[in-house]
């Protein structure tokens, strides 16, 4: 069954927090709150977490997952940043945006998509994701909590404790975080391409 951990939507408790960072790195999938909807989160070096939201989500080999990052500094580390994505990038973050680029030496091969060999990074703006992200030290492997054969992301915890409570390994609840999940902008192409239009603004992409 999935720990449910009711945490402070603005200062969330540390105790609680290390708990959940504590099941992230002994291989658990959590389901977590972000500035635009809940996602499900595993440590990025994790082969079984990967297949497990793959399984969720029944999900294809063309799916672009995302990697979930505190600061810049981390994102930096996992993708190709030329000068002018570098300034467009950071102009939007923190925020609802997620980037596709091209990812460096430091992403495992099975998270690419299998053609391009891009993978989908954001900076996160959440109180209760910034302090897991802290509190962890490193990325999350992250894709957005959209069953199959839903329109809408599960936004309530216990309805998502409910729905995945033999599949996930804990709740992070911090109250309604919201239905539109992020603003996906392509930069592998050369160009910025608004591929999804979700909670970020796309206006400055387009």
């Amino acid at each position: 069954m999935a720990r449910y951990l009711d945490v402070h939507p603005k200062d969330p408790q540390p105790r609680l927090i290390r708990q959940a960072a504590d099941l992230v790195r002994e291989g658990g999938l959590i389901a977590y709150p972000t500035d635009s909807c809940f996602a499900l989160g595993c440590r990025l070096g994790d082969p079984d977490g990967k297949e497990r939201i793959t399984r969720i989500r029944q999900l294809d080999d063309k799916h672009h997952f995302t990697l979930v990052c505190h600061d810049f500094a981390q994102l930096g580390q996992l993708v190709q940043l030329d000068n002018w994505v570098f300034r467009a990038v950071k102009a939007a973050t923190p925020g609802s945006y997620t980037f596709i680029l091209p990812a460096t030496a430091e992403v495992p091969r099975r998270l690419l998509h299998p053609k391009k060999r891009t993978v989908g990074v954001r900076i996160v703006d959440h109180p209760v994701a910034c302090a897991l992200l802290i509190e962890l030290g490193e990325p999350l492997l992250s894709s957005t909590l959209l069953l199959p054969g839903e329109d809408e992301p599960l936004t309530d915890g216990w309805q998502i404790k409910d729905a995945l409570d033999h599949q996930i390994d804990a709740v992070l609840d911090s109250g309604e975080c919201g239905l539109e999940p992020t603003t996906v902008v392509d930069f592998s192409g050369g160009f910025a391409d608004v591929v999804r239009v979700g909670a970020g603004n796309p206006a400055p992409f387009q």
